[in-house]
C-alpha cells in the first residue's frame, strides 16, 4: 500500500497539513524507504548530499516529507531543518551492527533538542530483509528506547527494498503525528 492510499483512508479535516523530517545516518535508507512510500523506482538511488523533499495532495490533505542527507559532514546542519517539524522519522540500518551505537548517539541528540520536544517519533529498524538485521525489539533495548518519556514514539520493523512495514509505520506516524 502506498502513501496515498494511506491518506485516502483517512478522514481528516480540509487542508490539514503536515511536516515530517526524515533523518538518520547516511546509507541507512532513509531515501530509499521516501521513493517505495511514494510508490518511485528505487532502482537508482544515490546518497542524499543535501535534502528530498516530497509532498503529496491529497483530499484536501497536504504531507510534506523532508529526507536530509545522513553523512557525518551534513548532521551539523539537520537542525536547519527543525522549525515546524509535526513528526520525525528515525531511520536505522539494523544490519550495521557496528553503527548502532552512533546511530543511538545522533538520535538521542535530535531527541533532547528543545525545537523537537514533544515531536512524535517514529523509528524504522530498516534492511530487515538482510540476514544479519537485528529485531526491531533489540533495537529498541540496545538504544534504551524505553527511557523516551518526552513524546510518543514507536519502532517498526521494514524493509525499503520490499516495501514491508512501512505502510504500518506510515499509519501510525500519520495518525499521531496529526491528532489535533
Amino acid at each position: 500500500m502506498g502513501l496515498l492510499n494511506i491518506l485516502k483512508s483517512l478522514k481528516k479535516r480540509e487542508d490539514q497539513e503536515a511536516r515530517i523530517l526524515v533523518l538518520g545516518l547516511d546509507n541507512a535508507g532513509k531515501t530509499t524507504i521516501l521513493k517505495k512510500i511514494a510508490d518511485e523506482d528505487i532502482q537508482q538511488i544515490q546518497p542524499t548530499q543535501g535534502f528530498n523533499i516530497k509532498s503529496v495532495v491529497q483530499d484536501g490533505f497536504k504531507l510534506n516529507v523532508w529526507d536530509i542527507g545522513g553523512q557525518k559532514s551534513i548532521r551539523e546542519y539537520w537542525s536547519n531543518y527543525f522549525d515546524s517539524t509535526d513528526a520525525l522519522v528515525y531511520v536505522i540500518d539494523s544490519a550495521d551492527r557496528r553503527r548502532l551505537e552512533e546511530a543511538g548517539t545522533e538520535l538521542n541528540e535530535l531527541l533532547a533538542q528543545d525545537q523537537l520536544a514533544g515531536v512524535p517519533t517514529l523509528v524504522f529498524a530498516n534492511k530487515q530483509d538482510m540476514l544479519q538485521a537485528l529485531p526491531a525489539n533489540e533495537i529498541a533495548d540496545s538504544l534504551r528506547l524505553g527511557d523516551i518519556k518526552d513524546r510518543t514514539w514507536t519502532i517498526q520493523a521494514c524493509s525499503a527494498v520490499t516495501g514491508e512495514g512501512l505502510s504500518d509505520g506510515m499509519e501510525w506516524l500519520v495518525g499521531n503525528a496529526l491528532k489535533k
